[in-house]
């Protein structure tokens, strides 16, 4: 038995595999690298949904904008609701309150999660929501309503970035849940909902705050290596560093560090967050040798997303907005297996007793 369910393959996909030994990520048959910064967030969405979803490739810009139109009207009015909420719990809600009745689901679902993302944060702040803009793209719509204030060109193209980088990875908990519940034929609004269930847990889509945290008690690069060298002498995990899958360097740091890279020098940590992620890997190598423990998406994750002014709160959000694309295209992957998921368990309590 695995617990875990670790090496236990299943599903068949063809939309993204993940390598940890050579630290490579594949989605819809390229490498990430070729997509990051090089590819916007619609267009690797169609590509995705290729033979999945009917005329996603015609015009992917114009099919998820007006997705975030339609999504606007249903959840606008909910705003109210969101009051006392996270971001998270109010993100929950709005997708949750989405129409079966709609028929196009996939653009749809991916539409409103932007859309859910920007009203969530908005919402928890007390602040009235913001409609989105059909001329814009769906990254720099989605951060121009959380924030209500124009994006620069280099903001838009970071967080298009990040949302490519977390399109789709593998089979992990949040999109198997969304399979598994795409399995009994719920439909994939209910999919996409509960891949955002799985991903509010904090050992899933929390992590990237806790980096910003780390960073708050570091406060000086003067002052890292001390504060690195006691938190691993008292058993603490480094927060963005070292992952379950990775053997070695995140793919997803690197396409993210380049673009944090474009937005340094303003009135951001992203000089001092390099610093200490520079010293991290110095300790790391000289406390636990033979480990290989390198950057992953969490500690880049965190230092993008506040260099574009996104409250720690309203990370998991963007990262469900992201994510969306690929629930959609694994719950119809799934569904067009006809077969309902349904593993084994291993009965370990006490028996009834036997009768004389």
């Amino acid at each position: 038995m695995t617990i875990g369910l670790d090496d236990v393959v299943a599903a068949e996909t063809a939309l993204s595999h993940v390598d940890g030994e050579a630290g490579r990520l594949i989605i819809a048959g390229h490498d990430l690298e070729e997509l990051a910064g090089r590819v916007s967030f619609e267009d690797v969405t169609a590509m995705l949904w290729e033979g999945l979803v009917p005329h996603a490739a015609s015009d992917p810009k114009a099919l998820l904008s007006e997705a975030r139109q339609r999504a606007y009207r249903y959840l606008a009015p909910l705003s109210p609701r969101l009051a006392g909420l996270t971001p998270v719990e109010g993100m929950r809600l709005l997708l949750a309150s989405l129409p079966d009745a709609d028929e196009d689901h996939p653009s749809l679902a991916v539409g409103a999660a932007g859309i859910a993302a920007a009203m969530a944060v908005r919402g928890a702040q007390g602040l009235a929501p913001v409609a989105p803009d059909s001329l814009l793209g769906h990254a720099e719509d989605t951060l121009r309503m959380m924030r209500d204030a124009p994006v620069s060109g280099d903001e838009a193209k970071g967080l298009d970035t990040y949302l490519v980088t977390v399109i789709d990875h593998g089979l992990n908990a949040s999109t198997f849940t969304a399979r598994v519940v795409a399995s009994t034929q719920a439909g994939i609004l209910s999919s996409v909902v509960a891949g955002l269930c799985a991903l509010k847990g904090p050992l899933h889509g929390g992590a990237p705050g806790p980096v910003l945290d780390m960073l708050d008690d570091i406060g000086t690069v003067d002052n890292a290596e001390a504060w690195l060298d006691d938190a691993i002498a008292r058993g603490e995990r480094l927060m963005g560093f070292g992952h379950r899958i990775y053997k070695v360097r995140d793919p997803r740091a690197d396409v993210l560090k380049t673009a944090v890279g474009r937005l340094k020098g303003k009135s951001n940590r992203i000089a001092f967050a390099e610093a200490v992620e520079a010293t991290a890997l110095k300790v790391l190598e000289r406390r636990k040798p033979g480990r290989r423990l390198d950057t992953n998406v969490e500690f880049y994750t965190a230092v993008l997303l506040d260099a574009l002014g996104v409250p720690r709160d309203g990370f998991t959000p963007l990262f469900a907005a992201g994510r969306a694309a690929g629930w959609v295209a694994h719950a119809i992957e799934q569904t067009r297996t006809g077969r309902i998921i349904r593993p084994q368990s291993r009965y370990v309590g006490a028996w009834p007793a036997q009768a004389a």
